[in-house]
């Protein structure tokens, strides 16, 4: 075993010598090449050997995680700050562990390289029976568990492929912004091969290219039908990020003066501090006057959009398809008309800026109604049980340029969507999947990758007793981010749906476990808040005395203190599942 410390690759028992002409090497050298500076790993016997070169990579830092599905999640929320992220586990029960987490990245179109340290090259096609298996002498079962989740699959269990398989899958992951799957046999990471070079050729990725002709043709018919609109609005979704169109369609909102507005899975692409900012368009959950403005336009253009049953507040939406344009990472979709693929969505928007009328009409009749000020908490009295809504006005007051905001799935997607994020301001969230305990491990991962940000983590009890063992590798970072542990007793989103004794957990001295954890070292620090008194002191403390330490806090609300977005959209649901069979 080798040991890291503070999550750095000092190491004893591995050699600084390591032959450079071998697949270990490469690997380590490829990683560096796009960008790579953390891998979070779990260590197995199948993996080992590799380990040993990424080790020994001065510019990789090996993290090693309490389990896979933490390892999968931190290289999700490294890879939303770096583009990439890269986790290495071992056969099958790491592969198999990890699989959640993968598919989480891969339906937010985030681009992770899982690494699985697979059996001796001379087992496969033999009829011998491994440990770590299922009990078959088939290898397969696990790439074929990968192939829905990820958007490119190979089993390196040769040396003279290895070469051509290990960048292809990389290159494939950062083209199709999707995770890939690479099996690597546990006996060829040391063995020098001729196709490995010490300093192997750079690592070109092709671009992908617009067809220029659909490219024309599909502008002149979105500009001939935007201009001719009377209130026309733009609504960023999150593919934006996988399109890398973010800067591209401020410029459009920019030049057409449009009214423009986010999907809730996109919020953190759009600045929100921008002029022509209306809010979050949710249905019914929607930010003041927003979705009035958005239902009431005579033509959208939808940017990377995604509906699905959250997203659309149980499809509460009252979009006129008719009037819609998706503009998707190489595709434009006109809701009465063609679709044009081939078509990069940064080149579309920048083709489209030069052809549109500005148009603020949306946005004036927006600033119209919202002549209101900004609902603030009712008034409280001293010593008074803290509430949610006062939580989060406080939250608010601590965000600036050098903090990111990561919401767990439930309730704060609510909450923290009715933040406003300053210029500068980061905010993950993971929308369409919904993985409960996702933003523990996304926090770790995140905060690695952007080490000069504060990351600021919102996290309710249920998901948090999912994944809460990262917490340590946070602190052998030494990381020094703010958990806000909301403890209400349970998964109140689930209340909400359908509730039952089975929606109640056992309570934990969460703040108290946290610092066992810590064990004496000193590097974190922990409060437990139940009125605001006590929230505001110890915020103060966060932010200030204790602002180069992992800060946790936890704060005690009521279990029915849910917001109304989550009422309604738990009766959404419940409705929705609840639908019999169409021919009962």
């Amino acid at each position: 075993m080798t040991k890291m410390e503070n999550g750095n690759n000092k190491v004893e028992g591995v050699s600084r010598e390591m032959n450079k002409n071998t697949l270990g090497h490469h690997v380590a050298q490829r990683l560096v090449e796009i960008g790579i500076k953390d891998v979070f790993t779990v260590p197995g016997d199948f993996n080992l050997t590799l380990l040993d070169y990424l080790v020994a990579e001065p510019e990789l830092n090996l993290i090693g995680c309490c389990n896979e599905l933490n390892a999968g999640y931190a290289a999700d929320g490294y890879a939303r700050y770096k583009g990439v992220g890269v986790c290495v586990v071992t056969f099958n029960v790491g592969g198999l562990s990890i699989l959640n987490a993968i598919a989480g990245a891969y339906s937010e179109d985030l681009p992770i390289i899982c690494i699985v340290g697979g059996p001796n090259s001379n087992d496969y096609g033999t009829d011998k029976i491994l440990h770590h298996s299922i009990g078959l002498p088939d290898f397969t079962q696990e790439p074929r568990c990968f192939q829905p989740v990820t958007c490119h699959q190979t089993v390196v269990n040769n040396l003279d492929d290895a070469h051509e398989q290990i960048d292809s899958a990389i290159a494939t992951a950062l083209r199709e912004s999707k995770p890939v799957y690479i099996s690597i046999a546990c006996n060829l990471s040391s063995i020098p091969h001729h196709s490995f070079i010490h300093h192997p050729l750079p690592f070109y990725l092709t671009p992908k290219l617009s067809n220029e002709r659909c490219l024309e043709i599909a502008v002149e018919v979105a500009a001939e039908l935007l201009n001719k609109a009377v209130k026309p609005v733009m609504v960023g979704g999150p593919r934006l990020r996988m399109g890398k169109a973010c800067d591209a369609f401020m410029d459009l909102v920019d030049s057409s003066g449009y009214a423009v507005a986010i999907l809730p899975s996109a919020k953190g692409m759009v600045p929100e501090h921008h002029p022509n900012f209306i809010g979050t368009y949710w249905g019914a959950a929607s930010t003041p006057f927003c979705a009035e403005i958005v239902d009431s336009a005579d033509a959208y253009l939808f940017a990377g959009p995604i509906f699905n049953d959250i997203i659309t507040l149980g499809y509460s939406c009252q979009l006129k398809k008719d009037k819609a344009i998706l503009v998707f990472p190489n595709r434009v979709i006109f809701a009465k008309g063609p679709t044009f693929a081939s078509i990069s969505m940064k080149d579309f928007f920048e083709a489209l800026t030069k052809r549109l009328k500005c148009n603020t009409t949306a946005f004036d009749n927006y600033q119209r109604m919202h002549n209101i000020p900004d609902g603030l908490p009712l008034c409280y009295n001293p010593k008074e049980a803290l509430r949610v809504n006062v939580l989060f006005s406080h939250i608010q007051k601590m965000l600036s340029c050098d903090t990111i905001v990561i919401a767990e799935t439930g309730d704060t997607w609510f909450t923290c969507q009715k933040l406003k994020l300053p210029q500068g301001c980061g905010y993950e969230c993971q929308m369409q999947y919904g993985s409960i305990g996702w933003s523990v491990g996304a926090t770790l991962g995140y905060a690695q990758a952007a080490p000069h940000k504060r990351v600021i983590a919102c996290i309710g009890d249920g998901s948090f007793q999912m994944t809460a063992q990262e917490v340590s590798t946070m602190l052998r970072c030494e990381q020094n981010g703010i958990i806000f542990l909301i403890n209400n007793g349970g998964y109140a989103t689930e209340v909400e749906i359908h509730d039952g004794p089975y929606n109640v957990i056992k309570n934990w001295n969460y703040a108290g476990m946290v610092e066992t954890m810590d064990n004496g070292e000193g590097k974190c620090w922990t409060a437990r808040v139940q009125c605001e008194e006590e929230l505001i002191e110890t915020i103060e403390t966060a932010m200030e005395s204790k602002k180069n330490c992992l800060c946790f806090i936890e704060v005690i609300v009521h279990r029915d203190d849910t917001s109304k977005e989550l009422f309604q959209l738990g009766c959404k649901l419940a409705a929705a599942n609840g639908r019999p069979p169409k021919n009962h």
